[in-house]
């Protein structure tokens, strides 16, 4: 077994993928998505069948080393899942204020926008990005 992850950047068409989703969910992906395109700068890709990711790191945790979205988001059957790669320390303040989620080790649980304050949300996203500046592959 390699340590290459499974999910990789693929030429699928984000649009497309997003147009196949729910009306409501693909209205909430849209708002995420413009967020972190506005918090990166680089435009959404493919990341296997299912994630949108922008910008990429490279993570060399473990034995392996491989690039991975420095930010993104799946819109799942139950919840629209946003994958924050460093994680939530130092956004206890920030998640206080952020309305009905949920939180894993580097994944944010929202059932639907209107439940969060979109202001916070941002904040959470731009912070995100900062925290993965110095890893950022650049190209």
């Amino acid at each position: 077994m390699s340590g290459e992850p499974k999910t990789r950047p693929t030429r699928a068409s984000v649009p497309e993928f997003l147009a196949r989703q729910p009306e409501a969910r693909r209205a909430d992906c849209e708002v995420v998505s413009a967020m972190m395109q506005a918090a990166t700068g680089e435009p959404p890709v493919m990341w296997g069948d299912a994630i949108v990711g922008f910008g990429r790191y490279l993570d060399c945790t473990g034995r392996n080393r491989f690039e991975w979205p420095m930010i993104a988001f799946s819109p799942r059957k139950q919840d629209l899942v946003l994958y924050l790669m460093p994680g939530f320390d130092g956004m206890a303040g920030l998640l206080a204020t952020l309305g009905r989620h949920k939180t894993g080790r580097s994944c944010l649980y929202l059932k639907r926008l209107a439940d969060v304050d979109a202001g916070v949300l941002r904040e959470v996203i731009e912070g995100s990005v900062r925290a993965m500046a110095p890893r950022r592959i650049l190209g």
